[in-house]
């Protein structure tokens, strides 16, 4: 119990950390931490994920805008967009098999990193 509070305090940090310096979801971080170090099923961790990242993007936002960096009139349009793809999402991850869930997030991390890598911004 022990070295799964200090792992999951680790795995936070850095979850935190992430999402506050990159703007990035702790679910890269959280979730693979907690399938490889806690012993959590995939979609257990998919799901603690985003209840954790409630508080890091509400402490993460604070502080952005607080400094003045944030664009309020998209976040009305993507909220109520993202609110609506967070339950149909969540629905769907349910009826799929963990292996596939895993080979799919792990895809999709790719992808990101990819464009992100070849991104002429």
């Amino acid at each position: 119990m022990k070295r799964d509070l200090l792992v999951g305090v680790g795995a936070g940090a850095c979850a935190g950390l992430l999402a506050g310096f990159f703007g990035v979801g702790g679910g890269v971080v959280m979730i693979p931490f907690m399938v490889a170090f806690l012993g959590a099923t995939q979609h257990r961790a998919h799901g603690t994920s985003l209840a954790i990242m409630v508080f890091i993007a509400l402490f993460g936002a604070v502080q952005y805008a607080l400094n003045g960096y944030i664009e309020w009139g998209l976040v009305a349009g993507l909220a109520a967009g993202s609110v609506v793809g967070a339950i149909i999402g969540a629905r769907l991850m349910m009826n799929v098999p963990a292996y596939q869930l895993r080979r799919v997030f792990g895809f999709i991390m790719i992808v990101v990193a990819l464009r992100m890598l070849i991104w002429n911004a």
